[in-house]
């Protein structure tokens, strides 16, 4: 027991670092993954990583509170950063379902409990498929035990309010943006001239219910396009997973004043 004092602060700090990150990281942060189970999953990663980074001998008092908190700001920003690249999916899917019809039909994210449009839960579930064949979840417990190579337990703050940091997230910001308008653009633009197609029929033909005839039209006319396109999905999404590690790195890097 007495062998075990010293280690103890070192492994309460990689142990709130860890859980903060399990918070917000897509994947370990869903409902879906019971607390208890994130909580131990936290607790047996801290425990393999104290006898693998180097830590500082630390004591605690008033100075590791700080340290307490700084882990916890830590895991959760880039955590937040991660989840902010997935929701680009999300993003896609609301594009979609406002094109075709589905933007009233929102349903809750069993994984998240928050309100979800239906096509971006199901782009959404596809990811995250895509994330497991691909590792992706391995490459993530990976980025928590380097995350201590660019932001060790005995440094600085980190530097959230520096020029660089505030303009990485901006860009961050506009690029999955970027990618949720490339993932939607084949079935919007689709739908538009669909749309087109329909108003014009609407003119020519005013005896036709335009508005029944449109909506199971518009669905079908989605779905089709969607198994066509749906290589071009996995590609964006694969796109998006690496985007999402690369984000990470990168602001680890700047938060660590690189």
């Amino acid at each position: 027991m007495e062998a075990l004092v010293p280690v103890l602060p070192a492994y309460l700090l990689l142990l709130t670092r860890i859980t903060a990150f399990f918070v917000t990281l897509p994947l370990f942060s869903y409902k879906s993954i019971p607390a208890t189970q994130r909580v131990i999953l936290g607790a047996i990663l801290a425990w393999m990583m104290v006898y693998t980074i180097e830590m500082p001998t630390l004591a605690i008092d008033g100075t590791f509170i700080m340290l307490v908190i700084k882990e916890a700001v830590i895991g959760l920003f880039i955590g937040i950063i991660a989840f902010i690249v997935m929701s680009a999916i999300q993003i896609a899917g609301g594009f979609i379902d406002f094109q075709m019809g589905f933007a009233m039909a929102n349903i809750i994210d069993p994984q998240t409990g928050a309100q979800s449009p239906i096509f971006g839960q199901f782009l959404n579930s596809f990811a995250i498929l895509l994330l497991l064949i691909l590792n992706g979840h391995h490459m993530l417990l990976d980025g928590i035990y380097y995350s201590y190579q660019f932001l060790p337990v005995d440094g600085a703050w980190p530097a959230f309010g520096s020029p660089n940091v505030i303009k990485f997230v901006v860009v961050t910001f506009a690029q999955v943006f970027m990618i949720a308008f490339q993932m939607s653009i084949p079935i919007v633009a689709t739908l538009f001239l669909v749309d087109l197609a329909l108003g014009i029929t609407a003119r020519t033909v005013p005896q036709l219910n335009i508005f029944v005839v449109g909506f199971p039209i518009k669905i079908g006319v989605s779905f089709l396009v969607l198994s066509i396109m749906m290589a071009v999905f996995v590609a964006l999404m694969q796109k998006i997973i690496e985007f999402m590690i690369i984000s990470m790195r990168d602001l680890m890097v700047l938060l660590g004043g690189g």
